[in-house]
């Protein structure tokens, strides 16, 4: 569970590259359109937060390309082509640009607009076949109630993944009987984040959302796990953006990435009223897959003390 962009199905992902099937060929090509939409609707955003910003583009042959861009419909992208790769290197090469993409945290920009912007060369190639890291950084929403169901040592675990979206957490309540364990991903970048569709800092949302987790009488035997996802980008933020300018409580030293990962982890821990000997904290950064693993072991560990291994997520 965990706010949309959390990292959830990330975390899934690379479940299913860990102790699954894997992802075949076919697999792969299938995320193809949903990578080229991603790219196409980050460097909309940055040329939006441009306009809004009152940023220029350095080049004035890129106003052009940036008009390329902005005129396409990312519902009905299914292609890269040519000319709009190279538009998109010459667009992410301007320092206008570059500005914009600094300044990320006064809008809504897709953490893995610089991995795919920087591999546009490579995605944008006739035969191209994505890899792992790719599928893992595409996002998709999650519509709707999933499972996955994994064999890991001899034991079949269950992790349901709910809808993140405000409008689909009333349908959770009844995945909520028999459920071991939850899984609630918070994505610690979010300090400085506010919602694309209102004013509220995406970490007090997320503080929110879990606190009525925490105290939901239907899950009062079930430990909970916090996963502290995208460590990366937090430690890369916390160096230009203050924790505490969002969290006027914080007392530890600024562009301490060690300090201000445990500040967000005690205030998550101590929301768990009731709980706190059966709420359990990590960190990660769910495009790791080999710190992913040491997390789920650590996880499954926790829930081999249980009797029914289903895990909601």
């Amino acid at each position: 569970m965990g706010l949309k962009e959390s990292g959830k199905s990330t975390f899934i992902k690379q479940l299913r590259i860990i102790y699954g099937t894997g992802y075949t060929n076919e697999d792969k090509r299938s995320y193809i359109k949903s990578i080229y939409q991603n790219v196409f609707m980050a460097m909309q955003s940055i040329i939006r937060a441009m306009h809004v910003l009152q940023i220029p583009y350095s080049e004035i042959s890129n106003k052009l390309n940036g008009d390329l861009i902005s005129s396409i419909n990312c519902d009905h992208v299914t292609i890269l082509e040519k000319s709009h790769a190279e538009a998109i290197v010459d667009l992410w090469n301007d320092r206008g640009i570059q500005e914009a993409y600094k300044r990320r945290k006064e809008y809504h920009l897709a953490d893995s607009a610089k991995y795919y912007f920087t591999q546009i060369n490579r995605i944008s190639s006739p035969n191209y076949l994505p890899t792992e890291q790719d599928i893992l950084r595409v996002q998709t929403p999650t519509v709707g109630i999933t499972e996955c169901l994994l064999n890991i040592d001899e034991r079949r675990f269950r992790i349901i993944d709910v809808g993140n979206r405000r409008s689909e957490r009333r349908k959770w309540h009844h995945c909520f009987e028999d459920v071991t364990s939850v899984l609630f991903l918070v994505a610690l970048s979010d300090y400085d984040q506010t919602s694309p569709n209102s004013d509220e800092n995406r970490m007090e949302e997320s503080k929110l959302l879990f606190k009525s987790i925490a105290t939901c009488p239907w899950l009062w035997k079930s430990s909970i796990m916090v996963l502290l996802n995208k460590t990366d980008v937090f430690e890369e933020k916390i160096m230009y953006s203050d924790l505490k300018d969002y969290f006027p409580e914080y007392v530890g030293p600024r562009q301490d990435a060690i300090e201000g990962r445990e500040f967000i982890r005690d205030m998550f821990h101590s929301l768990a009223i009731g709980k706190e000997y059966t709420t359990y904290c990590h960190f990660m950064s769910a495009i790791n897959t080999e710190r992913s693993e040491l997390i789920f072991q650590a996880v499954r560990d926790t829930l081999l003390q249980c009797t029914a291994l289903n895990v909601l997520l």
